[in-house]
């Protein structure tokens, strides 16, 4: 679990909380609710926006590491292509 998700889970938590505690100020008629509904769900939205770019980083860190094995692949591939051409180049001069 890297820090973003963590974060978010630690805000997306009180934000629903706050949203609940809203509510229950509304139902009851215990006066003003709208602070804690606000609060409550700037809380969740940062939350999940937290939660989303955990996400976006993790796809985003295994493409590059397949980027980075392809190219890996094909550097690998061109050495041995060019190692091929060099033992042709030594037998075709030595047959001369």
């Amino acid at each position: 679990m890297n820090k973003y998700l963590k974060r978010g889970l630690l805000l997306i938590v009180p934000g629903v909380g706050f949203n609940i505690l809203g509510y229950a100020i509304k139902q009851n008629e215990w006066g003003p609710y709208g602070w804690a509904m606000i609060l409550g769900t700037i809380l969740f939205g940062a939350g999940f926006l937290f939660v989303f770019y955990s996400l976006v980083r993790k796809v985003e860190y295994k493409g590059l590491v397949e980027e980075r094995a392809a190219e890996a692949e094909k550097k690998e591939q061109r050495k041995a292509e060019r190692k091929a051409l060099s033992r042709n180049r030594e037998r075709k001069l030595q047959v001369n």
